[in-house]
C-alpha cells in the first residue's frame, strides 16, 4: 500500500476548506447578482417616484400651461432634488427646453442626451445617459394638465456612481460574511479532522488499509475456524476454515450477515456479549461434528461490542495430542530405561571388579527374566499395543522415580471396538498415575498402585497411592478447572480426567484421608473388538 503525501489530517483540511470557500464565493455571486438587481431596481423606482410626484405638482403643470411663471419651478425643482437626494431634477416643454437644471446657467437651454424623445411622446421610463452632470440613471416621465393635454415632461437623474457605491456596500457585507464563514469552516475542518482522527486511532488510511490486508491474510490462513458477531448477534466475519467445517456440517448456506442463533443456535455467542467473561476449551456438538471451541468478547472502552470464537475439529486435535502423547512416552520409556540401564552396569562393572563373577552371573539372570516378566505380562494381559506401551513407559518412570509401582491387571483386557477410548484411558490413567507420583514425593513410603479389572463390559481403574492424602473440601475441589495445591498454572490434568470419564459415561469415586493416602476409582462402559473373525 502507497503511502500518501498529505496525511487524512491534511487531506481533511484542505478538502473542507476547498467545499466551504467554493460554496459561499458560488453564494456570494449569486447574492451580489441579485443585490445588484435589487439596488438598482430600488433606485430605479426612487428616481420614478420623484419624477412622478413632480409631474403631478400644480405649480409645475401651471408653469408650464402658462398659467402662472416659468420662474418658480427652478426653485420648486432644486428643493425636491435637495430633499430625495437625487443628482437633478430637470423640467422641460414639449420642445425639450429646460425649465429647471442643478446649473442656473443650463436653465432654458435645450435637454441634454438625445434619449428624452420619447417622454415628449407621452411615454413614461428609465435610461441611463451622459449629460452635463455625467453618466446617470434617468427617470422620464410626461406632464399633463387638467385636461390631459402633455404640456412638457420631467427627467429626474441619480449618479450610476452613487449606484455603483450603494452595489459595493451591500457587496462589502457578503464579503465580511464569507470571510467569516471560509474562517469558521477551517476552524470546523481542524476539529474535524483531529475527531475522525482519533476515532481511526491516529491512523493514515495506506495503514488502515495496510492493517485490513494484513488482518484478511491471516483470518484467511490459520487453520482454526473463525466467526465474529456484533452486538446484535450479527455474523460479521467468518474466514474460509470455518466455512468448510460447516460444509462438513451439513451447513451449505453463506452465514454473513446471518443471526448467529438462527444459524448456530448452540454457539453460545449471545450469552459471551452479554457476561463479558471468556469461555475457553469448550467442546460443543455442530450436527454430528465434534469441535472445540475458544469464545471471547470484544471489548471497546470497557464495553462489550461483539464476540469472536475461534474453533477446531476435535478429530484433528487429539490426532495431534496422540502424537504428542506418544512421543513423550515414549522419550520417557527411553529416559527412564536409559538411567535404569546405566545403575545396572555400575552394578555389573562393580561386581566385575570384586571378580564376584557368580554372583554376577545370577545378577544378569535375574534382571533378563525380570524385564521378560514384566513386559510378557504387561503385554499378555493388554493386547492393545498403545495402552501397553505406554504403561511399560509409565513402569520404567516410576522404577527411575525410586517409587515402588505395583501393577495388576486382573483380567485380560482386549482390543476396543472403537480406538477413540485408547486415547481416552491414556488420558485417564495417564493423569491418575501423574497425581499420584506427585502426592507421594515427601511420603516416606513411595507406593503407587494400579489395577485394571475387564468384566461384562465394565473396565474399573483403580489407583492408590501412600501420599499425604486429602481433606474433604479438597477432594470437592480437585476435579475443578485450574484448581491446585501445587502453585500456578497447574490443576488440568484432573480437570482433562474428569473431561474424558464424562466422555465414556463413566464413574470416578475418590477416597482419601489426610496422612492414610488416596485412591481413585474408575469404572467405564467398554466394548471390545469383535474377533469372531479371527
Amino acid at each position: 500500500m502507497k503511502k500518501g503525501k498529505f496525511s487524512l489530517q491534511a487531506i481533511i483540511i484542505i478538502f473542507v476548506c476547498i467545499v466551504v470557500t467554493l460554496s459561499l464565493l458560488i453564494t456570494d455571486l449569486i447574492i451580489s447578482k441579485r443585490i445588484t438587481s435589487s439596488v438598482e431596481e430600488t433606485e430605479k423606482e426612487k428616481a420614478l417616484n420623484v419624477a412622478r410626484m413632480i409631474s403631478l405638482s400644480p405649480m409645475v403643470i401651471n408653469a408650464l400651461d402658462g398659467a402662472t411663471s416659468q420662474t418658480v419651478v427652478q426653485d420648486f425643482a432644486n428643493q425636491v432634488k435637495d430633499k430625495t437626494n437625487v443628482n437633478f431634477v430637470v423640467v422641460m416643454d414639449m420642445k425639450g427646453i429646460r425649465l429647471s437644471h442643478p446649473n442656473p446657467s443650463e436653465v432654458g437651454k435645450h435637454f441634454r442626451g438625445g434619449d428624452e424623445g420619447p417622454v415628449l411622446q407621452g411615454k413614461e421610463y428609465v435610461s441611463t445617459s451622459k449629460g452635463i452632470l455625467g453618466p446617470s440613471m434617468r427617470a422620464f416621465t410626461p406632464i399633463k394638465n387638467s385636461h390631459g393635454k402633455q404640456v412638457g415632461a420631467v427627467a429626474v437623474g441619480i449618479s450610476l456612481e452613487n449606484v455603483t457605491k450603494a452595489v459595493d456596500k451591500g457587496r462589502m457585507g457578503i464579503a465580511i460574511g464569507t470571510l467569516i464563514g471560509v474562517l469558521i469552516g477551517v476552524i470546523g475542518a481542524v476539529g474535524l479532522a483531529r475527531y475522525i482522527k482519533k476515532i481511526l486511532l491516529g491512523l493514515e488510511p495506506f495503514a488502515i488499509a495496510k492493517l485490513l490486508e494484513e488482518r484478511s491474510s491471516i483470518l484467511q490462513s490459520v487453520r482454526e475456524g473463525i466467526i465474529a458477531i456484533d452486538q446484535e448477534g450479527k455474523i460479521t466475519l467468518v474466514n474460509r476454515a470455518a466455512i468448510k467445517l460447516f460444509k462438513r456440517a451439513g451447513l451449505e448456506e453463506n452465514p454473513m450477515g446471518k443471526n448467529i442463533e438462527a444459524y448456530l443456535p448452540e454457539t453460545r455467542l449471545t450469552r459471551i456479549i452479554k457476561s463479558g467473561e471468556t469461555d475457553l476449551d469448550q467442546e460443543q456438538n455442530l450436527n454430528g461434528v465434534t469441535i472445540l471451541v475458544n469464545r471471547v468478547p470484544v471489548v471497546v472502552e470497557n464495553e462489550p461490542v461483539g464476540a469472536v470464537a475461534t474453533f477446531r475439529d476435535k478429530t484433528e486435535v487429539q490426532l495431534l495430542a496422540e502424537q504428542l502423547t506418544g512421543v513423550r512416552n515414549y522419550a520417557d520409556a527411553l529416559r527412564a530405561q536409559a538411567h535404569e540401564f546405566m545403575n545396572k552396569l555400575h552394578v555389573i562393572l562393580g561386581l566385575v571388579r570384586t571378580e564376584q563373577y557368580d554372583t554376577l552371573a545370577n545378577y544378569v539372570s535375574e534382571t533378563v527374566n525380570h524385564r521378560k516378566t514384566e513386559m510378557g505380562f504387561v503385554t499378555k494381559k493388554i493386547q492393545d499395543p498403545v495402552l501397553a506401551g505406554f504403561l511399560i513407559g509409565k513402569l520404567s518412570f516410576a522404577r527411575e522415580s525410586g517409587a515402588s509401582l505395583s501393577f495388576d491387571c486382573v483380567s485380560k483386557l482386549p482390543m476396543p471396538a472403537d480406538s477413540e477410548i485408547t486415547h481416552e484411558l491414556i488420558t485417564i490413567i495417564g493423569n491418575l498415575f501423574d497425581n499420584a507420583m506427585e502426592a507421594i514425593v515427601d511420603s516416606p513410603n513411595k507406593k503407587v498402585e494400579l489395577k485394571l479389572d475387564y468384566a461384562e463390559d465394565i473396565l474399573t481403574i483403580e489407583v492408590n497411592d501412600t501420599g499425604m492424602g486429602m481433606t474433604k473440601s479438597l477432594q470437592n475441589k480437585i476435579l475443578d478447572k485450574g484448581f491446585s495445591t501445587k502453585g500456578d498454572n497447574r490443576g488440568f490434568g484432573l480437570y482433562l480426567l474428569a473431561q474424558a470419564i464424562e466422555r465414556l459415561e463413566g464413574d470416578l469415586i475418590v477416597s482419601s484421608r489426610p496422612g492414610k493416602g488416596t485412591n481413585f476409582a474408575v469404572y467405564l462402559p467398554y466394548n471390545a473388538e469383535d474377533d469372531s473373525n479371527d
